[in-house]
């Protein structure tokens, strides 16, 4: 007993900290069709599981109460093997439950895996790399990197495919995970009712970094999108040529360092390569999870390995302040979407 009161306040402890999370980052929150689908199989699975634990243990109760042994009882019970109703029973009732629970389940199964296209669609190539998101609209001819603009009631596809190990990408309030395989195509489809930001994560542990391997999806209204993508496909000139002294020379710095593994305006880059930075100004976190800020940035830029093990970029420690005052300065200037 002493034990267990020593444990207790820890259990409730946890139990609170269970509650604490981000906004849009739920799969008990669902933000869309998809989501209210799987929530609903949760819900009614639970609803059934709930209500066998409840029968089941007041009959548990119930017999023990109504049949325990008093004093002088030297009888024994009668014995109701054989009774066909009972075998009826116990027999039908499971066999509706699993009816109940299984034609829900197969109809939003084939629901949610037909994945065709039409005019209407947007068609996303997800990769994903360690530690790292890819998002490429073939249909538009763009690449971005871990941000990932889709419009508002708009049904999307995503074709999931890793580059180098197993990766899970997972929307917990818009829909459940798939797998990313290398060599093997998977598809999915969301679609998001609502504007906003909505966290998403990699479920398959893919490496020393994994847990940090976070992107976000930014749901627009469709103009909106429309305009973020005719920015990332023909980019505004002051993004390869900044006018501004400190960018323009930061661009100097970008092209001597950086160009070669990351692309701007659909130059530089390569297929091993990092993330498209066309829009990298608009972000709110670097590298997915760290708060966007220079001082941050700055110790991305020197030492990446310190801020995510295991990840590809080298560190830059050998920029001087300069040099890398002009870089930072020029990374922020990356946008596509006008400051509001």
């Amino acid at each position: 007993m002493k034990n267990l009161w020593r444990v207790l306040p820890f259990s409730f402890i946890l139990l609170f900290l269970a509650g604490c999370g981000k906004q849009n980052l739920s799969a008990l929150d669902p933000r869309g069709p998809v989501a209210d689908m799987q929530h609903s199989l949760i819900g009614l699975s639970l609803l059934i599981m709930v209500f066998v634990i409840v029968v089941v243990a007041a009959i548990y109760i119930f017999v023990l109460i109504r049949f325990r042994e008093k004093p002088g009882d030297n009888h024994i019970p009668e014995q109701v093997e054989g009774n066909k109703n009972l075998e009826i029973i116990w027999t039908a009732i499971p066999i509706l439950l699993l009816i109940i629970l299984a034609v829900p389940n197969v109809m939003d199964t084939f629901t949610l895996a037909d994945t065709e296209t039409d005019d209407d669609t947007l068609v996303v190539n997800v990769t994903g790399h360690q530690f790292w998101w890819e998002f490429e609209y073939p249909d538009l001819e763009i690449t971005a990197g871990q941000d990932l603009y889709i419009p508002t009631d708009t049904r999307i596809v995503f074709n999931l495919e890793a580059s180098d190990v197993i990766h899970s990408f997972w929307i917990p309030a818009l829909a459940g995970k798939q797998d990313n395989v290398p060599g093997i195509t998977n598809d999915m489809w969301i679609e998001a009712p609502e504007e906003g930001v909505y966290f998403g994560k990699c479920t398959e542990l893919c490496g020393e970094a994994h847990w940090l391997m976070d992107f976000k999806v930014v749901a627009v209204d469709p103009d909106t999108f429309d305009e973020w993508a005719q920015g990332m496909a023909e980019p505004d000139s002051e993004l390869i040529e900044p006018t501004e002294e400190v960018a323009a020379e930061g661009r100097e710095v970008f092209e001597q360092n950086c160009l070669a593994c990351h692309a701007v305006g659909g130059e530089g880059g390569n297929p091993q390569g990092g993330p498209d930075l066309t829009n990298f100004g608009e972000r709110t976190v670097i590298a997915g999870f760290m708060e966007y800020d220079d001082e941050s940035l700055e110790a991305w830029i020197r030492h990446p390995e310190e801020q995510k093990p295991g990840n590809l970029m080298p560190g830059f420690d050998q920029l001087d302040d300069d040099e890398m005052d002009s870089l930072i300065e020029y990374l922020n200037s990356l946008k596509v979407l006008d400051d509001e």
